[in-house]
């Protein structure tokens, strides 16, 4: 196996990243390798990992959705008392990283997060759709449970009894921000001698553009 695994190997060839190409902004260029990703009919783009840490630094990842995205930031919905809720509470910074395997393509975003407004949260919550809704109420994320069919139990048990009406929000479920300090765009090249570059904000609200070694 371990020989098996040590031989996987992948050329990448399809694009490169020049400066002359890459906005001075790196949310325009975000938008654009966005509608690059649509157009390609990349499966499941908005799918990233979301990495946090507790106080005293342990880490965790985990994959998430992006529901947004603003000049304020990259935004994802989850339960507050959730693993990842209670690092974040104890340690409101994060990274989100998206790769598209087909464009050769990974966006690394650094930043602060916090938590968006009630209001926020009700809007997308009644948007989804009503298994979702009743599948936050069913759910006390990450914690142990005894066994799958008591939450199956639950889950139909709620679902039974919301049927017609408005699902209400949990409390504990909402979304996040993830206010951007750096953005790394990478592009895979031959040789390993990939295309990376690192937009850092500065105190003047302005980005600083950097190419970074492979």
């Amino acid at each position: 196996m371990k020989a098996n695994i040590s031989a996987i190997r992948k050329t990448y060839s399809k694009r490169k990243l020049l400066e002359i190409n890459a906005p001075a902004d790196p949310l325009v260029l975000f938008e654009k390798w966005w509608k690059q990703a649509l157009a390609a009919e990349v499966e499941e783009l908005n799918a990233m990992t979301l990495a946090t840490a507790s106080a005293d630094g342990t880490p965790s990842a985990r994959i998430v959705l992006l529901k947004d995205v603003s000049k304020r930031g990259f935004t994802f919905f989850s339960n507050y008392d959730s693993y990842k809720g209670m690092q974040l509470a104890e340690n409101p910074k994060a990274c989100l990283v998206i790769f598209w395997r087909h464009l050769e393509r990974q966006i690394r975003i650094t930043g602060i997060v916090e938590k968006l407004d009630d209001a926020s949260n009700d809007e997308y919550f009644h948007s989804r759709p009503f298994a979702s809704q009743v599948g936050a109420l069913a759910s006390f994320q990450s914690r142990v449970i005894k066994n799958r069919k008591s939450l199956d139990k639950r889950f139909n048990r709620l679902k039974k009894q919301l049927k017609g009406k408005e699902v209400p929000r949990p409390s504990s479920w909402g979304g996040y921000l993830v206010k951007p300090v750096i953005i790394e765009f990478w592009q895979g090249r031959p040789g390993r001698l990939h295309d990376r570059l690192q937009y850092t904000l500065k105190e003047n609200g302005k980005w600083k553009r950097e190419r970074l070694s492979p």
